[in-house]
């Protein structure tokens, strides 16, 4: 569907939104591995109407919005890719993993989903866990065959095995660094990545959360792995919340930001945080590169990653999380990131 019309579908939808945001949807699958139909249509513009690919820094590739037939698909909540712009793993906020493939055509523009199947996450007899709050799955970062997943509710970073045809219980749980009281019920860690490899973390895992405010108002953010673990904060842009990140080659972290109100129903904008404000007792902030409202081919955006392309383009790609709700949608946007 079009959000290009305001007014009353504005409202309908934000207030949906609202009520999926307190108390997702709940759907209940199989614990072994879902081969799940995907059908995905082509998305040629980014705001609605017109043909311009420049937004800024960022120049538009393409886009798929995605549907299924199968009751368990939506709710992505974070995705990476294992190989860059194909393979990827994911966790939606309902309890899933999900793999799959993106495809592209001649043009380099996305073309469809391949190979998609999801699994219910297990606990340690291997039984499919059917509370909701205890796998809110919200933030992913992968490494070295390893996936460590930021849970909001029953607030943990924890680390699993990764193994497409069957993921297993966590086999670790990390210190998150910043006091539990401290974390918003459901706004914890929706951004979990890996610093550069180079960088001044050497690759340490950093965590964001989505809007637990310190006293300041600035949001609690932490490097919990790494020869300089500390909790830091990201300074609160206007009434953006953070819903995912990803750490670009020169060392900033690129973020994903969301707004909502029932009048303007969804927005999101990508912010560069400045690599040296990432950094114990820091307060991290820095420019916005892309705005975007109901005027632009977005929905509830929540994951984030950069890669990059065989041409050594720079790349941003983002999935939305349609709460398993009729009005909202499923969508993957992809992005050049052009440099200075």
């Amino acid at each position: 569907m079009s959000f290009s019309g305001g007014g009353l579908r504005h409202t309908i939808f934000a207030a949906c939104m609202l009520a999926s945001m307190l108390s997702p949807a709940f759907a209940a699958g199989p614990d072994s591995v879902e081969p799940v139909e995907i059908t995905a249509r082509p998305i040629g513009q980014f705001r609605i109407g017109h043909d311009d690919k420049q937004f800024g820094p960022l120049e538009f590739v393409g886009g798929l919005e995605m549907t299924s037939p199968s009751r368990d698909f939506g709710a992505l909540s974070a995705f990476r890719f294992l190989k860059p712009g194909s393979d990827f793993i994911g966790v939606a906020d309902t309890g899933f993993w999900f793999f799959g493939s993106v495809t592209h055509d001649a043009d380099t523009r996305p073309s469809g989903i391949q190979n998609f199947r999801m699994q219910q996450m297990v606990d340690e007899a291997g039984q499919p866990i059917d509370k909701k709050w205890q796998v809110d799955a919200e933030g992913l970062a992968v490494k070295d065959g390893i996936a460590t997943v930021g849970f909001e509710r029953n607030q943990r970073v924890a680390q699993f095995k990764i193994d497409p045809d069957g993921m297993k219980a966590p086999f670790k749980q990390l210190d998150f660094q910043v006091p539990a009281n401290e974390l918003r019920q459901n706004r914890g860690f929706e951004t979990v990545t890996h610093a550069h490899p180079y960088g001044q973390h050497e690759g340490g895992l950093v965590v964001v959360s989505e809007k637990s405010l310190d006293k300041a108002g600035n949001i609690y953010a932490a490097v919990i792995e790494g020869p300089h673990k500390g909790v830091f904060t990201v300074k609160r842009n206007g009434d953006f919340d953070i819903t995912d990140g990803a750490f670009l080659p020169d060392g900033d972290l690129l973020l994903l930001e969301r707004s909502f109100s029932m009048a303007g129903g969804v927005k999101m904008r990508l912010r560069r945080i400045y690599g040296e404000g990432v950094e114990k007792g820091a307060v991290a902030d820095g420019p916005v590169l892309l705005d975007a409202d109901m005027g632009y081919q977005i929905d509830n955006m929540e994951g984030l990653d950069v890669w990059t392309r065989d041409d050594g383009a720079l790349m941003v790609s983002l999935v939305s999380d349609d709460n398993h709700s009729i009005l909202q949608r499923n969508l993957y946007l992809e992005f050049i990131l052009h440099e200075d």
